[in-house]
């Protein structure tokens, strides 16, 4: 049931922009696969993954064929990171240039929290800086228990800046403040203690989880999935009793009861079946 296995089968066909820093495709069980492809730099990040992040995030996610984006990292790392010798030409640069290299880091992250479609991240190795911070911006991440986490920005003379919006909402400002003050490193179970990560598993249970996590989406309706996307971030941390909570809650309901995917998913249950977006292997 759901998607089969994340990255490995099904021939995938490629989206239509030459790639350099990313490995990116579609495969027809739904799944949208993103691989950060710099192991040789351990999938740190500079002008070039940045653009092309923002790219296949904006492109996937306005996709409706698409059920779910896989975010991960090729060779011994998930990414170090913001490549240290593009961060240290970047403060080389006038200040004009540095906020507007700034503004699309910023972009990219927010590409991938605000994607359209549910984003899962498959982490591994390394995950420092930058990298903790895409962690942060996935909807779902699952991490190998071996992982080292870490914001070190403060021990370069940096600031995990761009990053926070997402981490704080993770785990917490009073939390958030600790790690970023400390620069310290922690590993995948200490991630998932403190709300970073969904999930934190043996480094050989790894594939077998992120498989089940999107299996899991799998049973969603596609609509509402990218309704609940919205709708989370609508609500944020408001009150219940919030009246602006209470409208936008009240409208998402009323909303999306009429839509075609509900009527569907409501009608499965009561005759006991499937509702059609469910895909088994024998549909593909």
């Amino acid at each position: 049931m759901g998607f089969g296995a994340p990255w490995a089968g099904d021939t995938a066909s490629l989206l239509s922009m030459d790639y350099r820093t990313l490995a990116v495709a579609r495969r027809d069980d739904g799944i949208a696969d993103v691989a950060l492809a710099r192991p040789e730099r351990h999938n740190a990040f500079d002008d070039t993954v940045i653009a092309e992040l923002t790219h296949a995030f904006d492109t996937l996610g306005d996709d409706a064929s698409v059920r779910a984006i896989l975010l991960r990292g090729e060779g011994k790392s998930f990414s170090a990171g913001a490549d240290i010798e593009w961060m240290r030409m970047q403060g080389e640069a006038d200040e004009a240039a540095n906020i507007a290299s700034a503004l699309r880091m910023e972009r990219a992250f927010r590409a991938i929290y605000a994607c359209k479609r549910p984003v899962v991240a498959r982490i591994h190795g390394a995950a420092l800086g930058g990298g903790t911070g895409l962690t942060a911006a996935a909807d779902i991440a699952i991490t190998a228990a071996s992982t080292t986490f870490g914001f070190t920005e403060v021990r370069l003379g940096i600031l995990p800046a761009v990053i926070s919006p997402y981490v704080i909402e993770k785990i917490g400002l009073a939390k958030a403040k600790s790690l970023f003050l400390m620069g310290s490193r922690f590993d995948g179970r200490e991630a998932e203690r403190i709300g970073l990560v969904f999930r934190a598993v043996p480094d050989d249970e790894l594939d077998s989880e992120v498989e089940a996590t999107l299996s899991h989406l799998a049973k969603g309706g596609p609509d509402a999935l990218a309704r609940v996307k919205r709708l989370c971030s609508d609500v944020g941390l408001g009150a219940p009793s919030d009246e602006s909570v209470i409208r936008v809650t009240t409208e998402a309901i009323a909303a999306v009861r009429s839509t075609s995917e509900a009527r569907e998913g409501l009608a499965a249950f009561l005759e006991k079946r499937k509702p059609s977006w469910i895909r088994t292997a024998e549909d593909r």
